[in-house]
């Protein structure tokens, strides 16, 4: 009987395949840290104006909430934030809302499952601040952030 046993264990094994493979590729991304809700449901308007200092404040509610984190790299991908430098919180940690809204460099490792990209940034490389200055096209409170009957 002990034939057997290594043939079922490689028989299971080759079943998991990728599972057991996936290591991530290694990249090197810059882009904005983003608040993935209001990005990809449109609810404060298109993916200009939730972007920078205009959507800052609402950027820091949602993670705070809970909203996972995401971030928009220069080419316009979005990838969604499993962890940042080692923090498991992919949203309202502190790492995640200290870097709301800011543009960094980052290295770490790209998972794709699905369609969907996947980042765990391993290093924070680069802080760049917020460099998208939007409240000066949207204001402080963009005009579609407000109800209509109050405006």
């Amino acid at each position: 009987m002990k034939p057997i046993l290594p043939a079922i264990i490689a028989a299971f094994a080759s079943l998991a395949g990728p599972a057991f493979a996936a290591g991530g590729e290694r990249i090197s991304v810059k882009g904005e840290i983003i608040d993935t809700w209001c990005y990809f449901s449109g609810v404060m308007g298109g993916p200009d104006a939730v972007v920078g200092t205009a959507h800052h404040t609402c950027a820091l509610w949602c993670s705070a909430g809970g909203i996972p984190v995401g971030l928009l790299a220069e080419d316009g991908t979005v990838y969604m934030v499993l962890k940042i430098e080692g923090s498991a919180d992919s949203a309202s940690g502190d790492t995640q809302l200290r870097l709301a809204s800011h543009v960094i460099e980052a290295d770490g490792l790209l998972y794709e499952r699905d369609g969907l990209k996947y980042l765990v940034v391993e290093e924070v490389v680069n802080d760049l601040d917020i460099e998208v200055l939007s409240h000066d096209s949207y204001g402080p409170v963009p005009p579609f952030a407000v109800p209509e009957k109050d405006q």
